[in-house]
């Protein structure tokens, strides 16, 4: 099952046999614990929930729950992801590892991208900035019009200023160019969303 949950380390490059360097992001992942297996019969859905890092103040039920899989794992994210079906040697409190992966593999990496905060619509959306020339107020980046004369209101979805980033962003067909099984590291080429010690979600083709 190439499922895995990771934190973000940093970026950095590797150089292959031939010479080559490669931009590489390099992320914790695992080992994860399954903490739970749905199925069609008991669930109405076929799901596997793992759960990963190192969490505090966890709740009674919570820790109730983990510790069918492992009475020693404190998971700060738990996570369930939907499959086909359940892979027959899988079952509750099997570790998951950068193993399950190997170099080459296509990966989607899902994560929660960096906040911008407040923002305009020239950094937002990539608006054009106002004329800026004789007789003009000054105010170069403001919005404009944003309604019309009819039927006098602001449609729904209307590109405005606002919150920019702290999204979920998902980078598909990311490869992997780099595994170290005993640090549990893995490197993905090219970037992957979020800040540094994010959460981040890797999942492969099978």
């Amino acid at each position: 099952m190439q499922v895995i949950l990771g934190t973000k380390v940093g970026m950095t490059q590797i150089i292959g046999d031939d010479g080559v360097v490669t931009p590489v992001t390099i992320l914790q992942a695992g080992p994860a614990t399954v903490t739970q297996i749905k199925t069609v019969e008991k669930d109405g859905y076929n799901a596997v929930q793992i759960g990963y890092g190192s969490g505090k103040n966890l709740s009674k039920s919570v820790m109730g729950h983990v510790k069918k899989a492992d009475a020693n794992i404190n998971p700060k994210i738990l996570k369930e992801f939907r499959l086909e079906a359940i892979p027959e040697e899988l079952k509750v409190g099997d570790k998951i590892t950068v193993e399950s992966f190997k170099l080459g593999d296509k990966v989607a990496v899902t994560g929660t991208s960096k906040g911008k905060g407040f923002a305009g619509t020239v950094k937002r959306h990539n608006f054009n900035e106002s004329r800026n020339t004789h007789g003009f107020k000054g105010n170069i980046r403001r919005v404009g019009s944003i309604g019309s004369m009819y039927p006098q209101k602001v449609f729904k979805g209307k590109k405005m200023p606002g919150r920019m980033g702290h999204d979920k962003v998902t980078v598909k067909n990311l490869v992997v160019a780099y595994i170290d099984v005993e640090n549990n590291l893995i490197g993905l080429k090219g970037a992957v969303p979020g800040p540094r010690k994010g959460i981040v979600t890797v999942e492969g083709k099978e």
